[in-house]
């Protein structure tokens, strides 16, 4: 890929199993939160498939601020704000994208609202949908490296309020979907990667300038983008009562310092590392997902090398670092 029209188009092409997915489900489709990194490469993505598997469906995106992409629906609400929640159009298939994370320690509160109360309003008034909704790794304990990733059946374990929120955006919905059956998945996604952003594009940023590489935390997952929005379009299909939970994210563990090694030689540039390497880190087990929905597409080393000729050839940045070596919760 060597040009944003080219990248775009790929975060957004539908594979035969989506295809093949829209065949079987019935109605359309609405997605909330729609303005995020992944949200309008989603609705494309589900636009696509949807012509492609056809009879005709509307994708629908919410969010304050409209979404703008050819065959999408865009409306304006604030889901903070339960009357206009209330106005939204009912749909028998949700992805739930919204929630916040960065400035999380600066204004707690807000983290809370936008992570509580918000999908308080959306599931009151989605009950009868099945809905997938984004979560996080975080909301598992940190783990040692040589102890594999958090598994869906682990308890949960939040450092920080920023995991705890999302915690508790997941027991909201759990206490709906008991309450009223609604149908639920929680898509616990650890690290997407666009090119323009993620945890190796921040590695490799730094490395392409010059600048020391944190080893706090030694190692990450992570999954291409186009791979995760393909999982939450077919996760609608394994939404139930109680909520299912599946981890997203890549089969591999990668090291830190082997990834800015790897950059490093492909550039013929120097490498330089600050801290220690801690004893944990955030890691998940995708096993599970992989057996359920197949394993994803693009395989960690082709993504480090998508991400070498991206960050080489001067691809652009969205400058949002994803801050993998903070191990204290505080974004």
């Amino acid at each position: 890929m060597n040009s944003m029209a080219e990248l775009e188009d790929e975060l957004s092409r539908p594979s035969e199993p989506d295809v093949e997915f829209l065949r079987q489900l019935e109605g359309d489709i609405l997605i909330l939160g729609a303005t995020g990194k992944m949200g309008p490469s989603l609705a494309r993505l589900c636009r696509r498939a949807a012509d492609a598997a056809g009879p005709a469906r509307r994708i629908l995106a919410v969010s304050r601020r409209l979404i703008s992409e050819p065959g999408v629906d865009g409306i304006a609400c604030d889901l903070l704000d339960r009357a206009q929640v209330a106005q939204l159009p009912t749909c028998p298939n949700v992805l739930y994208l919204a929630g916040r994370k960065f400035g999380s320690s600066d204004n707690p509160e807000l983290t809370w609202a936008m992570n509580t109360v918000a999908p308080a309003n959306v599931a009151e008034h989605f009950r009868d949908s099945r809905m997938v909704v984004f979560s996080t790794g975080n909301v598992y304990a940190l783990r040692a490296v040589a102890a594999g990733g958090s598994r869906e059946t682990d308890p949960p374990a939040p450092v920080g309020e920023y995991a705890q929120s999302c915690l508790g955006r997941e027991r909201i919905f759990e206490y709906f979907a008991h309450r009223y059956g609604m149908r639920c998945l929680f898509f616990r996604l650890n690290y997407a990667v666009d090119l323009r952003y993620g945890v190796l594009v921040d590695i490799a940023r730094k490395v392409y300038a010059g600048e020391a590489v944190d080893l706090r935390v030694p190692a990450f997952n992570a999954i291409w983008q186009r791979d995760a929005n393909s999982y939450a379009l077919r996760a609608l299909g394994h939404c139930d009562t109680p909520p299912r939970i599946l981890n997203i994210t890549g089969m591999d563990t990668v090291r830190v310092r082997a990834a800015a090694e790897f950059f490093a030689a492909r550039w013929a540039r120097p490498c330089r590392f600050q801290g220690e390497p801690g004893p944990v880190a955030l890691l998940s087990d995708a096993s599970a997902a992989a057996a359920l929905m197949g394993p994803p597409e693009v395989t960690t080393a082709r993504l480090m090398e998508l991400v070498a000729d991206w960050v080489g050839t001067g691809g652009a940045s969205l400058n949002k670092p994803t801050h993998f070596e903070v191990a204290d919760g505080k974004f």
